[in-house]
């Protein structure tokens, strides 16, 4: 039987949720940079920043099989490769209709390869392991700032709400004090995951998990997965804004109920999709947020 390719990703994340690790927390990515294809150099995008992310590499850099070979290298015997996927859409049309566009069917498609890791690999000379620099506390928020000033189309904020929130009747975000925060790497981070929320609005990308969002009240199975899987958007959109705005998160959670949450949603029924649906739409919130054409790799 074909592996479903689905059902392996969501089972490594679940894997390392139960572990204590949350993926898309990992401090990596603002110690070393956002995983990156060594031949083509571009980023990887979407749930494949967390898949590779979990590896703790050194270095960004990774490679095909193939890649390897055509660039005069060879992976190292015994070593396992890690598995990434290509996410995207195709139109399909009837083979007895004319090519009509009213016509087409929409098909999503996952398609999983495997990279190995620069230090998996001999024969081919990688740039020398370099940890980004260190930022103050100062440089970071003013990343931070600068981030939130430059999102286009941005939502109202406003500071002085008990508890922060994206309401998408007023297309506004409210924050608490900023004392009420521990830090303003804290305070920031927390705009980022409500920032995400508001891409999602009609005038934005129209996404479904918000616009079909009732709240974490709301009753029914099909109503709490949209409002886990908006969430999820959300705390992975957060990531890849902390991680532009050298923001390190603590990947070890302190929160069983955090985790247990996250790998009880995933373990749910009809759920082994959304974790790679989810990263995609993340992956989107930022790079609407930073203004910023994604980078797409075969």
């Amino acid at each position: 039987m074909k592996p479903d390719i689905y059902e392996q990703v969501t089972d490594r994340i679940i894997t390392q949720l139960e572990s204590g690790v949350v993926p898309w927390k990992s401090p990596y990515f603002s110690k070393v940079g956002f995983p990156r294809n060594f031949s083509t150099g571009r980023a990887y995008q979407g749930i494949n920043v967390f898949l590779l992310g979990s590896l703790r590499f050194t270095s960004p850099h990774f490679l095909t099989f193939i890649q390897a070979k055509e660039l005069g290298g060879h992976i190292r015997k015994g070593e396992h490769g890690s598995l990434v996927v290509k996410y995207g859409t195709y139109t399909k049309h009837e083979d007895q209709a004319p090519a009509i566009e009213d016509e087409a069917e929409t098909r999503r498609f996952l398609k999983a390869y495997t990279v190995f890791h620069a230090s998996q690999i001999e024969g081919i000379e990688f740039p020398q392991p370099e940890n980004l620099p260190e930022l103050s506390i100062t440089q970071k928020t003013d990343r931070a700032r600068e981030i939130v000033a430059a999102m286009p189309n941005a939502p109202a904020i406003h500071d002085g709400n008990a508890i922060p929130c994206y309401r998408p009747k007023t297309d506004s975000v409210h924050m608490p004090e900023r004392g009420f925060f521990e830090s303003e790497e804290a305070y920031y981070s927390t705009l980022f995951h409500e920032l995400s929320h508001s891409t999602g609005h009609a005038s934005r990308l129209a996404r479904k998990s918000l616009l079909e969002n009732k709240g974490i009240d709301a009753a029914g199975d099909t109503a709490r997965k949209v409002y886990a899987e908006e969430e999820l958007v959300a705390e992975m959109g957060a990531s890849f804004l902390n991680a532009h705005a050298g923001i390190m998160e603590d990947e070890i959670s302190n929160s069983a109920a955090y985790l247990q949450s996250w790998i009880d949603a995933l373990k749910g029924k009809d759920a082994k999709s959304w974790i790679v649906r989810a990263a995609s739409q993340a992956q989107k919130a930022a790079n609407y947020i930073l203004n910023i054409q994604p980078e797409v790799l075969p």
